[in-house]
């Protein structure tokens, strides 16, 4: 198994580290598996070609197959008909590991560092796999125990969960008031867009015409009126609050 290891202090003992490759494969089955209970090749091939170049990896089909073997002999995934690819514990453990660090990093580039809500994903990938266990310490440190990455997503281990009222805009309806609970990420125009329009963490919306001949939902927030489709407002989650106006 291609490793990489960096020394660390905790325990006094050297951390291995898994491969830039293996990791970004682990951080992009976690993430969509929180929003989908079975997970094809294709789905994960897609989701792949939406990191940044700068990865270096390859998103065709043979080439994710040829991974998915790969990480099912290291003991890290299984494959099967019925559920498709899904981390073993093993491979959640690392998994949650690499998805910690990665919002850990976009916490910090926002937070710290002041970088754009919209350029921090991308910032994030370039900084997760350099994170070692004592940096992370220091980070969670200095940003006080953050539960929540910037787009509103939980930070593995921080002990936090979302909502129970949370739902996605899709199921919304028209007229009410809601203030946004978390947004995707890894479609960078779509980011960039909810961003712009003030559609991030905090926000308050006011859901306007829902037609579901055209499939399109629009809204307004802090001034902007804003349509997209129902595939988009699925993706978008937002929880009730009494009283709120945009």
């Amino acid at each position: 198994m291609a490793v990489r290891k960096a020394r660390g202090k905790r325990s006094g003992s050297e951390e291995t580290r898994l491969s830039m490759s293996t990791e970004n494969y682990l951080l992009s089955i976690f993430r969509l598996q929180e929003q989908q209970p079975r997970l094809s090749l294709t789905q994960l091939a897609d989701h792949l070609r939406t990191l940044p170049v700068a990865e270096g990896l390859g998103t065709s089909l043979p080439s994710v197959s040829a991974m998915i073997r790969r990480m099912s002999r290291e003991g890290l995934v299984e494959v099967d008909q019925s559920r498709g690819v899904v981390l073993t514990g093993e491979g959640r453990k690392s998994a949650e590991s690499i998805v910690r660090r990665h919002r850990l990093a976009e916490r910090m580039v926002v937070d710290l560092l002041g970088v754009d809500l919209a350029k921090a994903h991308i910032e994030a990938h370039r900084l997760e796999h350099a994170i070692s266990p004592d940096l992370e310490e220091k980070i969670v440190a200095k940003l006080g125990n953050p539960e929540t990455c910037p787009f509103g997503h939980p930070v593995p281990g921080s002990g936090y969960s979302s909502p129970g009222d949370a739902l996605p805009l899709d199921k919304a309806t028209p007229g009410a008031e809601l203030v946004i609970d978390r947004v995707p990420e890894d479609d960078q125009p779509l980011l960039e867009y909810l961003v712009v329009n003030g559609l991030i963490p905090g926000g308050v919306v006011s859901i306007g015409d829902m037609a579901t001949s055209r499939g399109v939902i629009t809204l307004s927030c802090a001034g902007n009126h804003v349509a997209f489709s129902y595939e988009v407002a699925s993706k978008v989650w937002a929880r009730p609050k009494a009283g709120a106006a945009c």
